[in-house]
């Protein structure tokens, strides 16, 4: 099983990613070998480490491939969007996540206790999605859409919490009534409004 005839070398790395998300959400990183990983993709171990240098790296690599980015993707099929709305669409999903990737965050956060290589990939991994929202922050602060007053990174770091947190507390595990969620959601988006656009909203009409 060395590389497979016909295939290219991106064909095969996306191959690894995708075997090594399928392996790790089933049997946990401990749990997982990287010959597990090669032997899922059809290839060879030798392949593996011509794309990987590590199961921490492969862990992380295919987080950022597979982890969850329907913001990004919402915001590039609309830009001209309002941005508390996409946070709004985006959190109202957030309780009911069932996606595999959630489990894929739950082992890269359990691991990276245990494992300072994959702390540190990590925390370059959470830093690079923190720094996303916070230059969309920014977007929405000159589209007077968010406070400029609050702190992005501190935003970023909110909004980062809520879709990990929700990796950790699935359906299973416990519910919430969709229409009180998008309530409580209305809500503090709202307060993240500029304060005399907050006032305008709540003037008798």
């Amino acid at each position: 099983m060395g590389r497979i005839a016909g295939v290219t070398a991106a064909e095969t790395r996306d191959r690894l990613l995708q075997a090594a998300a399928d392996v790790f959400a089933a049997r946990g990183y401990d749990g997982t070998r990287v010959s597990d990983i090669a032997a899922t993709a059809g290839v060879s171990n030798g392949a593996l480490y011509a794309h990987f240098g590590s199961k921490a790296e492969l862990l992380v690599a295919a987080l950022r491939a597979h982890g969850p980015r329907l913001l990004a993707t919402l915001f590039a099929a609309d830009p001209d969007r309002s941005i508390a709305d996409l946070l709004l669409v985006v959190g109202r999903r957030l309780p009911r996540r069932r996606e595999a990737c959630g489990h894929l965050i739950v082992e890269a956060m359990v691991a990276a206790r245990r494992d300072e290589e994959v702390a540190r990939a990590m925390r370059d991994y959470a830093g690079e999605r923190a720094d996303w929202l916070a230059a969309l922050v920014r977007v929405a602060q000159a589209g007077d859409e968010i406070d400029p007053a609050l702190s992005p990174d501190a935003v970023a770091h909110f909004c980062l919490l809520l879709a990990m947190g929700s990796a950790l507390v699935t359906p299973a595990l416990r519910a919430v009534d969709d229409g009180e969620w998008s309530a409580l959601l209305a809500r503090v988006v709202g307060a993240l409004a500029p304060t005399d656009t907050t006032a305008q909203r709540g003037a008798p009409q």
